[in-house]
């Protein structure tokens, strides 16, 4: 079995509130914009404005309960993922949100207590095989939630399709069939 590659980046932000709409991180009247450019130039500008010249390539956020709550739309993601978002960490997930984004390929991490712990600017590590999540400055870890082995596949083929893909291959290779 593969593991996944650990992440360690700076805590980017920290989404304190439950429920967490995912596309107030955009601004619900930019979901429709498909430029990433001009999209992630928008990422929290209503409540950090200049946050998108902050991101440094490999930083995480922080969410707490429910995070990404309501409609499962892509644009605010995708827009983190482009200034170089490296994952999400928090209390809990919308499901939506959750299968969402894991079909994306992107690392999303359930580690209740976060938000008790992990401040902006903190580094954090995740670290899949001890299943842990880490703030070594402060020398406190916590477990994280395990992935089922479909959402590990997922992350670890790089999303759904490459996922799908490689499971089709192995079983036709089992069984001599050609698609």
């Amino acid at each position: 079995m593969t593991v996944l590659p650990n992440l360690r980046g700076r805590v980017a932000w920290v989404f304190a509130d439950d429920d967490y709409d995912i596309d107030l991180i955009v601004g619900v009247r930019n979901i429709k914009i498909t430029d990433l450019n001009e999209l992630a130039g928008l990422v929290l500008a209503d409540q950090a404005p200049g946050f998108a010249a902050t991101v440094q390539r490999g930083d995480l956020l922080v969410g707490g309960r429910n995070f990404g709550y309501g409609h499962p739309h892509y644009p605010a993601m995708r827009a983190m993922r482009h200034l170089g978002i490296a994952g999400v960490v928090a209390e809990s997930f919308s499901p939506g949100f959750f299968r969402g984004e894991i079909s994306m390929g992107f690392p999303l991490v359930t580690c209740p207590g976060i938000l008790g712990m992990a401040q902006r600017g903190d580094l954090l590590e995740v670290d899949w095989a001890a299943q842990q999540v880490r703030l070594p400055a402060q020398g406190r870890s916590l477990p994280l939630q395990p992935l089922g082995a479909a959402e590990q596949g997922t992350l670890e083929a790089g999303g759904l399709i490459p996922y799908l893909k490689a499971r089709l291959a192995r079983a036709q290779a089992r069984t001599g069939d050609i698609a």
